[in-house]
């Protein structure tokens, strides 16, 4: 029986000849003009529709008071279609700031570069392949090569990354915030991403642009007075993160307060409700949104509200 652990062995396949259950037919399509401010009004004035309500009419109001607006997510809201959706918010100024996880940044490299992405993982695991996709291997290791030499942050290493090879910046948040010129921060938890085993991605150099972008978050979060936060799909890593950040921009010496700190999840779990928005928004003041239901459906239903919010106030 082998006892073999070499990495550099490894046997990666094409993403080409992969079967994936997201291609870009499955991608939030913008309706065009819709009647959201009837839609909005004719919604019962109660409970989610009223924390939909807030959290739009926060978002408005931070975006007209330069705050910082943060859209945290998971790697799930990208692989349910919703890359589009993050594109067009980052270029009507909705938010500001994004940070992900390392699964938000690999279905964002794969739908933009190679238009399908979310593999069948239990099929993978049968014959080893799970993960082992030569092609976005060969995208990851370029970006953290770029970053070490260039002194970039993962993110925008990564969105420069997808630009530089044509992707389709439509649909990719990541290259999107490059283009904008906002900050895209990438927090991976080592071991964690299906390109971490790759012999070509050095773990030196990831957890070194993962540290700058660390420090750039946490510059963003010291102007989180009367701004927002949103953690959407992320279950432990951006809360974590978010946390250490928030209590390091205090201990500096920020003041932070007036918080609207909202989590948007299937389920409701400790970690979104407790670091993003009970306990900030209970210390330093804020409204605190809890806003359950599946990606596809509520996040779209807050672009409806927004532009309702938008509208309201012409």
């Amino acid at each position: 029986m082998s006892t073999e652990f070499n990495r550099d062995k490894l046997k990666l396949k094409s993403v080409k000849d992969r079967v994936s259950k997201v291609d870009s037919s499955l991608l939030f399509r913008h309706a065009g003009k819709v009647n959201s401010v009837e839609f909005v009004r004719s919604l019962p004035d109660i409970l989610a529709v009223k924390d939909m309500k807030k959290l739009a009419h926060a978002l408005i109001e931070a975006r007209n008071m330069e705050a910082s607006r943060i859209f945290m997510y998971g790697g799930h809201v990208i692989k349910c279609g919703l890359g589009p959706l993050l594109v067009k918010w980052i270029r009507n100024g909705t938010i500001n700031c994004l940070a992900t996880n390392g699964a938000g940044t690999i279905h964002d490299i794969e739908m933009a570069l190679f238009g399908a992405t979310s593999e069948d993982v239990e099929e993978g695991i049968k014959d080893g392949s799970f993960g082992m996709w030569q092609e976005t291997g060969d995208v990851y290791s370029s970006a953290v090569n770029n970053a070490y030499n260039s002194n970039l942050g993962l993110g925008e290493a990564l969105g420069t990354e997808i630009i530089q090879r044509e992707g389709n910046t439509d649909i990719s948040p990541l290259s999107a915030a490059c283009e904008a010129g906002i900050p895209v921060t990438v927090h991976p938890a080592l071991g964690g991403d299906i390109v971490h085993p790759y012999p070509q991605i050095s773990w030196e150099k990831l957890a070194k642009a993962a540290e700058k972008d660390f420090d750039l978050f946490g510059k963003r979060i010291t102007l989180l007075t009367s701004g927002v936060v949103i953690n959407a799909g992320s279950a432990v890593i951006m809360p974590e993160v978010f946390l250490k950040l928030l209590t390091s921009a205090i201990n500096l010496g920020n003041s932070i307060s007036g918080i609207t700190a909202a989590s948007f999840d299937m389920i409701r779990q400790y970690r979104p409700l407790n670091n993003v928005v009970f306990r900030p928004t209970r210390v330093l003041g804020g409204d605190p949104v809890i806003l359950t239901g599946h990606h596809e459906l509520m996040l779209p239903l807050l672009d409806v509200f927004l532009e309702a919010e938008e509208d309201n106030n012409e």
